[in-house]
């Protein structure tokens, strides 16, 4: 009910529910009362030629059950949310309900993960029973993105490669993880002029990287660059503290070619990488950090 922006909706709710409550009692009462319709106890309904409605009482064990149903709602009313935005005498929340059972859960989990607390990311990614436990905190959160052999897709990085937007110390990802992380690329086609100018540095991009491009063209946006070398380095190399990608190698991010690094340039990006510090323990954070930067080296520990 928090939702409602007038407090008369809580109370017509409430009102609501007592009123239907206390109308099934007097239907009940009503249809439990025996009328005397014919002298040969039927309705006077007949169908098919030989079937008779009879006037029979409803069953006492049906009709106390239903008394029973009444009563139940209503101490269950009295107990637990229902009346509007009455939270009930236990104050029971599916918020608090959900929370009790993530503090058990960590309690119980808290010895598996006590002894990866200290481990380095190396000692993590020699460990077969971390590695485990790391990818399947991978698979529960991280996959739905970066998919489940983490290679990513067009704007979702892909994390089993080295090359990284930031700096990769297992401090680094840990914070990544905790609280979440947000790319901004902004519109650069006015700062750079016009339409041909973009056309001639996205043809200089694809040079830094030795991709097809036209040499006229690239040689004519090397000056223009200027403008873009303030994230992506003279060099176009990228700056880790920036986020700002390279440009020289081929992992293209959001697509390759002429006309998608013109459409990045005017249009520009916003990626975000939501937090998950509400989601898992530090303990947790520690080991999938761990995993994380294991799925970029060329040799560790199978987890299969």
């Amino acid at each position: 009910m928090s939702d409602f922006f007038n407090s008369g909706w809580s109370w017509f709710v409430a009102a609501a529910t007592v009123v239907s409550l206390l109308a099934c009692l007097v239907l009940l009462f009503i249809a439990s009362r025996r009328q005397v319709m014919a002298d040969d106890n039927t309705t006077g309904h007949v169908w098919d030629e030989d079937l008779r409605e009879m006037n029979n009482p409803l069953p006492r064990w049906w009709m106390w059950l239903f008394v029973l149903t009444v009563v139940f709602a209503a101490v269950y009313l009295a107990f637990y949310p229902g009346l509007g935005s009455h939270p009930g005498s236990l104050k029971w929340t599916s918020v608090g309900q959900y929370e009790a059972e993530q503090a058990k859960a960590r309690t119980a989990m808290e010895p598996v993960y006590a002894r990866y607390v200290k481990m380095s990311a190396e000692e993590l990614g020699r460990d077969e029973q971390a590695m485990g436990i790391g990818q399947r905190l991978f698979l529960n959160n991280c996959a739905q993105c970066h998919g489940s052999d983490a290679r990513g897709s067009k704007g979702f990085p892909n994390l089993a490669d080295n090359d990284w937007l930031g700096p990769n110390t297992l401090e680094d990802v840990k914070k990544v993880i905790v609280e979440g992380r947000q790319g901004v690329m902004p519109p650069m086609g006015a700062a750079l002029g016009t339409a041909e100018d973009v056309k001639n540095v996205a043809h200089y991009v694809l040079s830094l990287s030795g991709s097809a491009h036209n040499n006229i063209a690239a040689q004519l946006g090397k000056a223009k660059f200027g403008v873009c070398a303030a994230c992506h380095g003279a060099d176009g190399k990228g700056n880790p503290l920036l986020g700002a990608p390279n440009l020289t190698d081929k992992i293209w991010l959001h697509g390759w070619g002429e006309q998608a690094i013109i459409n990045i340039i005017n249009v520009g990006k916003t990626n975000a990488m939501p937090a998950q510090g509400r989601l898992l323990t530090p303990e947790q954070v520690h080991v999938l950090a761990g995993y994380v930067l294991s799925l970029s080296q060329t040799t560790r520990v199978a987890t299969q």
